[in-house]
């Protein structure tokens, strides 16, 4: 189309509807079709995510979460792992282990990572990052002046 961009108003409708009939029907269709859809359990569970990362340092019940997210707690633990691949708890306290290791302990990142069982220090940027708002690239220099 970019060779006859006179065709462009017509083609390009045409062409992105093919884009989203082809990734609705490939193999990650009914994941992406859920991100679309509103009020679908990946959506309640991103709810409750979002919660835990502003209130990262509280104790919360995994009924209190379950109730926020319109599941019973039953069903809201299956989603969430098949979501995140942990418990809600686990996927709390991890990261807070973590990041004490990292701020109290003076460990470096791949080693907290590992020490609080993550599989790779990638994986637990991403997380720690989703989790408090901010990469450890950027909150860890915070600190580092402080450690000695």
């Amino acid at each position: 189309m970019l060779e006859t961009p006179q065709d462009i108003p017509i083609l390009a409708p045409m062409v992105i509807r093919e884009i989203y009939y082809r990734l609705l029907n490939g193999s990650y269709g009914r994941r992406i079709a859920q991100i679309a859809i509103k009020g679908t359990n990946m959506q309640r569970i991103e709810h409750v995510i979002q919660t835990l990362k502003t209130k990262f340092s509280e104790a919360i019940r995994v009924e209190d979460l379950a109730e926020m997210a319109h599941m019973s707690p039953s069903s809201f633990h299956f989603h969430f792992r098949e979501e995140t691949s942990m418990s809600p708890l686990q996927y709390q306290k991890r990261l807070l282990e973590a990041r004490r290791l990292l701020l109290v302990e003076d460990t470096d990142a791949a080693s907290a990572a590992y020490r609080v069982g993550y599989e790779s220090a990638s994986q637990f940027s991403r997380e720690y990052s989703r989790m408090f708002g901010a990469p450890l690239s950027v909150m860890l220099p915070i600190f580092e002046g402080t450690k000695d």
